[in-house]
């Protein structure tokens, strides 16, 4: 195969697993201080119980995402030197800023977080709680800050090639970063809400933690519900600058090959790339100028308009339905879910099984629906790794054969696939047994209302 073709699946293997694990950690770090300030408020064992069970969630899918996150970066040097010969100069201080402000942080933190209830002061351990959901939340400004100016390049000038900064402002706040950066977290948020409930269904499924996982599945559902609606209009706003800022993208997305008025909304098609049409085509008239333009006779620029520098018509095109659709399924899910479980007042025997059984089926949504969106954004960057200046083609290795990069692509995939199985079988046994991953801690000379509260609950 084409060397180009597979160091570029290579990366797509290693961003894929590893956009799995920030996604719950981002919002699952600000979750778990809602949690830590309900047992302060209430005293109530059941919301240390949950903060407890989740903060091991939360460290064990910190600990994937940092070390999918190295073998990351070393591919910028084994397959991708080019990228960093050219524009070396706003990726690296990037990548650095986040190391130093956002990764330190958290690690600083992450300890005291872990293992310092009952052993520091309810406020120092806030505190730590804090840090390490503002250092995710820090991480994601730094990545999304870069990955933005690669898909709207801003504040620099090219000098030989190689880019230079003029302005770092520009190059932060790039013309799409605020809409990245905010659907990033918005999307964090409702996969976290929704493994919350799933693994909270489950839990009831199996009749455990009868007391903290109503009160978390209560809270993923509140979070979902609340949510969908503002990822929504963020989404509208994001596909407005993507039509102003890269037009082949929604080209690719809505199946659109000639620029024309009133371009329909294709429900279903089989984009043709080579024969450059849509096959089995079913539409809704007019409705795709609506949507994106807002006026039904908006002109939306085809493919055809830009003839060797758009990406692939067919996988934005399922990418982007694929996400879409399941956000139409998680906003139903969510709505429905919090009506029946606030209707019988969140009582585990009054809970319908069939709600459980759903919740628990969607509890990794969050993850098709990231994964999709991602591959619609970085797929429709290409040919161009930064848009319009720097082809991806032109930053990849030359020296490296393709049996070596296939060869380490088997590896990657084969090991991601097992940890991904290690990771979900993991979740499920600790949704089973929560005592086994709970009571430890409490026993774990822990001291003063955290223990008795633990022991209470124990008993209870």
């Amino acid at each position: 195969m084409d060397p180009l073709i597979l160091a570029r699946a290579q990366f797509a293997a290693n961003i894929t697993f590893h956009i799995l694990f920030p996604t719950i950690t981002i919002a699952l770090g600000w979750l778990l201080m809602f949690f830590r300030w309900r047992w302060l408020r209430t005293h109530d064992g059941a919301w240390l119980a949950a903060y407890r069970f989740w903060t091991k969630v939360f460290a064990l899918s910190f600990a994937l995402g940092v070390v999918s996150g190295i073998t990351m970066s070393f591919q910028f040097g084994t397959n991708w030197p080019g990228f960093m010969e050219k524009a070396g100069n706003v990726a690296g201080p990037l990548l650095g800023y986040e190391v130093l402000t956002a990764f330190f942080l958290e690690a600083g933190f992450l300890g005291v977080m872990l293992f310092g209830h009952g052993r520091v002061s309810e406020r120092i351990h806030m505190m730590a709680s804090f840090f390490v959901a503002f250092g995710t939340t820090v991480s994601a400004f730094w990545i999304l800050a870069l990955n933005s100016w690669m898909q709207t390049p801003a504040g620099h000038e090219v000098i030989d090639g190689v880019f230079h900064v003029k302005s770092w402002a520009e190059v932060l706040f790039n013309p799409s970063f605020p809409y990245r950066f905010t659907h990033m977290l918005l999307a964090s948020g409702l996969t976290c809400a929704f493994l919350m409930a799933g693994l909270s269904a489950w839990q009831l499924l199996r009749g455990q933690a009868e007391r903290s996982a109503p009160k978390v599945m209560r809270v993923g559902l509140t979070v979902a519900a609340l949510l969908i609606p503002v990822q929504i209009f963020v989404g509208d706003l994001h596909g407005l600058n993507t039509l102003k800022h890269q037009p082949q993208k929604i080209a690719a997305m809505e199946g659109v090959w000639e620029t024309e008025r009133g371009a329909p909304l294709l429900l279903f098609a089989v984009p043709d790339d080579k024969a450059r049409t849509n096959h089995f085509e079913i539409a809704i008239p007019k409705m795709a100028s609506l949507v994106l333009t807002h006026d039904a006779d908006g002109e939306i620029k085809g493919l055809n308009d830009f003839p060797d520098a758009h990406p692939p018509a067919a996988p934005l095109f399922f990418a982007f339905r694929v996400m879409v659709g399941m956000g139409v399924l998680m906003l139903l899910v969510s709505w429905v879910g919090w009506w029946m479980g606030r209707r019988v007042g969140w009582a585990p025997q009054r809970l319908s099984r069939g709600l459980l059984w759903v919740l628990a089926g969607m509890s990794f949504s969050g993850w098709v629906a990231t994964v999709a969106g991602w591959y619609v954004t970085e797929i429709g960057r290409q040919p161009f790794i930064v848009y319009g200046l720097l082809r991806t083609a032109d930053v990849a290795a030359t020296t490296v054969p393709s049996s070596m990069i296939a060869l380490s692509l088997a590896m990657y995939v084969t090991l991601y696939l097992a940890l991904i199985v290690a990771y979900v079988s993991v979740l499920k046994y600790m949704a089973e047994k929560p005592e086994d991953v709970i009571e430890p801690d409490a026993l774990e000379r822990a001291e003063g209302r955290a223990a008795a509260a633990l022991a209470k609950g124990s008993a209870t």
